[in-house]
């Protein structure tokens, strides 16, 4: 009763009352990602020390799994004690920006799951009663594939990148020294853009409610979505074969679910029509 309340209240309000609304969610969502990343430059031992670097150490979890992979195969592809390169510094504040620029980076990630929520809880009051009751489970569900997407992007895509850009060499007489900046890039960049394609589907879900798009539109533009898809790797990726199909090839899997995802929308919009 209290929840139909609060809907019919806010189908009155004004445009400039419903950009109030607004501004608060957002200003909740911007302090909790805040408060996130403040407490990850405060331990930043173990953002830095155990995250941020854990991919630069030979005894990573990605790479002892592979290892153990290849070596079931007769192979010893991921089998390495080191790596043969070092981090350096070039700017005078190069470690106080990237310090800040991992600690919004954390406290976002963290803090997504607050976030949707109080996006959610926005545009929630402007559905109907039928539309928030198929919307359930909506917040757990882009939480979970955030979630999935940055641990890909983290445990697949960035130790695989790093593992053979980093130690690539075109000669012996060649040192690979890293800019701090370019490594932390390459895993921030590479995680947040992981786990913000993973909620493919989602948006799928969403445009497919709005009548922005259907599964014949999605089979129709299968091969364009393909080329789109692998430029979006290219592009969220560093430039290795390797890691854009580590990226293509999860991202085609979340396309066809997302098909069946708008064809199921279809189906029940269709169902509803027929029931008028």
């Amino acid at each position: 009763m209290s929840n139909k309340k609060s809907t019919a209240k806010k189908e009155h309000l004004s445009f400039l009352d419903h950009l109030e609304e607004l501004r608060w969610h957002l200003i909740r969502a911007v302090a909790a990602i805040f408060l996130f990343s403040i407490l990850a430059f405060v331990y930043k031992n173990i953002v830095f020390d155990v995250i941020i670097f854990g991919p630069k150490h030979p005894d990573f979890i990605s790479y002892r799994a592979m290892c153990q992979l290849t070596q079931m195969f007769g192979g010893s592809l991921f089998c390495f004690n080191e790596m043969p390169f070092e981090l350096m510094n070039t700017k005078m504040a190069g470690q106080f920006t990237m310090h800040l620029w991992v600690s919004f980076v954390a406290g976002f990630i963290v803090a997504f799951p607050y976030v949707f929520f109080e996006i959610w809880r926005f545009i929630k009051p402007g559905l109907h009663a039928n539309e928030q009751k198929n919307s359930r489970g909506v917040i757990f569900i882009t939480s979970v594939l955030f979630a999935a997407g940055v641990a890909f992007g983290y445990f697949v895509i960035s130790p695989f990148s790093i593992q053979f850009l980093a130690t690539y060499s075109v000669s012996t007489d060649v040192i690979n020294r890293i800019d701090l900046s370019s490594f932390i890039s390459t895993i921030t960049s590479v995680t947040l853009a992981s786990g913000l394609v993973f909620e493919l589907p989602v948006i799928v879900y969403f445009l497919s409610r709005v009548g922005l798009l259907t599964p014949d539109i999605m089979r129709k533009y299968r091969k364009h979505s393909i080329v789109v898809i692998m430029i979006l790797s290219a592009i969220i990726t560093p430039p290795d074969i390797t890691s854009q199909i580590l990226v293509t090839v999860p991202v085609l899997f979340l396309y066809e679910i997302s098909i069946r995802v708008s064809k199921r929308v279809e189906r029940k919009r269709k169902k509803k029509m027929a029931e008028l």
